[in-house]
């Protein structure tokens, strides 16, 4: 989602006052370093400098992403948060993102996800924020739409899955429509155009009852058809083509992995090395991305270090065959010089079945492996 945020921070200019609401994931004890990882990541990546915290209300750029919804919306209602954000939306200053957790407040009703998935509580709804009332859009937000991390059980629809989705949907008031955002995809609404654009992997779903409407990556339509297609009263134009496919960590970790492996049945320790520091860069690109990835970055450091681990045990392996080789060549010198020429060549012969090429020079035997 990096070009996202770039393009979303372009038309700031230069040092525009940035603030990242942490609220969502306070409550964890690893808040503090979830925040300087999330800030490392819009230096590195967007160029941006974040302060944690800070006054909603003047600030050019606010972000807020993963966590609990609820444990979010009752601080914001709180603490006159939530009034700063609709302000935002309603004078139309600056640029306001809400990713995961944060994104489920941003409707009309607020999915308790914690209380939900993880604890085992009733379906039901919490009122939301209702950001989008001022662009007259009655929806509830739901991201992670199309998740698939429940393998043999549905968590699509947020961790719902559609039994409990088709029965809150029932629960939710006329003319309200579910929002779905898929995992790595933006729903980019652009207040001065008057305009929403997809962007990323996935797609924008529009639920209503009975049926859905899936907008993909790369569509952009006017707000009032927006508004149309939310109420149920539009079709949609013809769709754009397929954007470019966004590899994925999970991908990404793949690839690696079959370097490495052909690497090391060549015996290449200098491509097995590199495909181990890619694999550091990618972990590195991807450690503070304000959405998780398929597989995670908890996968890549496992792959890291079980490809660290072998090989140091092909190099442990190449040491005691180093050992063994020139222990065998030495013998095979005794062995000539003692006229044994027959078990010398005998030996060389072995040597050789067993795939290590051997080479007189006038300054003694030298062998090596050859590459396949």
């Amino acid at each position: 989602m990096v070009e996202v945020h770039r393009s979303a921070v372009l038309p700031l200019g230069d040092r525009p006052r940035a603030v990242l609401l942490d609220t969502p994931y306070a409550f964890q004890e690893n808040s503090a370093d979830i925040s300087a990882r999330a800030c490392g990541y819009f230096a590195r990546s967007v160029g941006l400098e974040v302060q944690v915290g800070g006054d909603v209300a003047t600030a050019d750029w606010v972000f807020s992403g993963p966590g609990s919804p609820t444990y979010a919306l009752d601080r914001w209602l709180a603490s006159g948060t939530a009034a700063d954000l609709r302000a935002r939306v309603r004078s139309r200053p600056g640029v306001t993102v809400l990713a995961s957790a944060a994104a489920c407040t941003a409707g009309v009703a607020t999915i308790p996800v914690y209380e939900i998935y993880k604890v085992g509580a009733d379906p039901h709804w919490r009122e939301g924020l209702n950001l989008l009332a001022a662009l007259d859009l009655p929806v509830v937000v739901i991201p992670h739409y199309d998740n698939t991390e429940g393998g043999t059980h549905d968590t699509r629809f947020c961790y719902l899955g559609e039994r409990r989705l088709s029965r809150m949907e029932a629960e939710l008031p006329d003319g309200v429509a579910v929002l779905g955002i898929d995992e790595h995809t933006a729903a980019v609404i652009d207040l001065t155009t008057g305009r929403l654009r997809v962007a990323g992997r996935g797609a924008l779903t529009i639920r209503l009852p009975g049926r859905s409407t899936r907008l993909p990556a790369g569509l952009t339509l006017p707000l009032p058809e927006l508004r149309h297609l939310t109420s149920g009263h539009s079709t949609l134009p013809p769709p754009p083509p397929p954007p470019a496919p966004q590899i994925t960590l999970a991908e990404l970790i793949e690839t690696r992995e079959t370097h490495f492996a052909t690497a090391l049945t060549r015996n290449d320790a200098t491509t097995a090395t590199q495909a181990i520091l890619d694999l550091e860069a990618d972990l590195l690109a991807w450690s503070a991305d304000t959405e998780e990835d398929d597989g995670g970055v908890d996968q890549a450091r496992q792959t890291l270090r079980h490809l660290i681990t072998q090989l140091g045990r092909q190099a442990d392996s190449t040491r005691r065959l180093t050992t063994l080789t020139d222990a065998l060549l030495k013998l095979r010198d005794d062995l000539r010089h003692n006229g044994h020429y027959a078990l010398a060549d005998a030996l060389r012969t072995a040597l050789q079945t067993s795939g290590i090429h051997l080479e007189d020079t006038p300054t003694g035997p030298r062998w090596s492996i050859p590459r396949p």
